[in-house]
């Protein structure tokens, strides 16, 4: 068992200890994360090689998990090709001039390396500080339907009103956008792991917005192509949404190595609806905030639907909710390596 333990979990390979990383690991509840932050714009904490290096390192340092994950934004690559995207606090993605028209086509222009040179920087450091032979690197990006999402409501939704009616008035418009968006994301996977990447996660955070039909004729082909566009570089891929119980066995057509399993669903049940396919998940994120006791059963709960059989990743059903104490986390990783059964041999 020479490799790391995460990666071997993500081929549904035997393992000493199941693997375990947490979605928003890097920042949010952590308090050295706010002291070296401050409250300057996440963007600009991105564009500083130095600063995101150490973000993406101070959870694996605090809490021994398995894997890091690069302090990035789905966001990113659009913002650095100008389309105008900010990130507002406490507000999220927003978009100074929504994507309306075939003449926004226009404003997606191919990802150039140089756009992206603050991010593959940043791998650069985090891999020279990082013991990739115990704790690989993660990279990530939005699927194209969650990033259309954000280009074309202009900012967070919850009805996602505009890009349903987008879908359904003007649909060989919508493929076009999203065929855009598939050569940015493919472009923006490659160029982190070809300086150190070992996995990638691919998030596409609203998929659970769409119904089952919507889902496989305007989402789930554009997410396959990009998986694909990625197939040669023979990393673990990981797909991942929220509220997506419904849309797992469609996900699990789109050709990741691994699914994302958000806690609507039991571990159990996901895994038979993802058939012979390795999962990750799915502690939901508010258990960890009624202290260590009650963050350590919720996180036994999971084993236990998790049972013995391999390929079984650790993590929350979502990210970790900012006033999350770290001390839970530290708990539930301890559980996690000395209780969890799947695959350990």
């Amino acid at each position: 068992m020479s490799d790391p333990v995460f990666l071997r979990a993500c081929r549904g390979e035997e393992v000493s200890h199941v693997p375990v990383w947490f979605m928003r690991q890097a920042g949010r509840s952590l308090p050295e994360y706010r002291a070296l932050r401050g409250t300057g714009s996440i963007l600009d904490a991105i564009a500083d090689p130095a600063l995101a290096c150490e973000v993406t390192m101070q959870p694996v340092r605090r809490y021994g998990v398995d894997a890091a994950i690069l302090f990035s934004d789905i966001v990113v690559p659009y913002h650095a090709i100008g389309f105008g995207v900010d990130v507002v606090p406490g507000r999220g993605p927003v978009i100074a001039a929504p994507f309306a028209t075939e003449s926004d086509l226009e404003r997606l222009r191919d990802l150039e390396d140089e756009d992206i040179a603050h991010v593959t920087r940043t791998v650069d450091l985090v891999m020279a500080e990082l013991d990739a032979s115990t704790t690989p690197l993660i990279g990530f990006a939005g699927a194209p339907f969650t990033v259309a999402s954000y280009l074309v409501e202009g900012a967070p939704t919850r009805d996602f009103a505009i890009i349903k009616s987008l879908m359904h008035s003007d649909p060989a418009l919508f493929d076009r956008l999203l065929e855009r968006l598939v050569a940015i994301t493919v472009s923006f996977l490659r160029a982190q792991v070809a300086h150190g990447a070992s996995a990638v996660q691919l998030f596409d955070s609203w998929a659970g917005s769409l119904t089952r039909d919507e889902y496989e004729r305007f989402a789930l082909p554009a997410t396959q192509r990009v998986l694909a566009g990625i197939a040669d570089l023979d990393v673990p891929t990981i797909l991942f949404g929220v509220g997506t119980g419904e849309l797992l066995d469609l996900m699990s057509r789109a050709g990741s190595s691994v699914m994302g399993i958000d806690w609507h669903v039991d571990l159990d049940a996901g895994r038979r609806r993802v058939g012979d396919k390795p999962v990750q998940g799915n502690l939901d994120p508010a258990r960890c905030l009624s202290g260590v006791e009650l963050g350590v059963e919720a996180a036994r709960e999971v084993l236990v639907r998790a049972g013995n059989e391999a390929g079984h990743i650790f993590n929350l059903g979502h990210g970790v909710l900012p006033s999350t104490d770290p001390a839970v986390l530290e708990a539930v990783v301890r559980v996690v390596h000395e209780e969890g059964k799947a695959g350990v041999r």
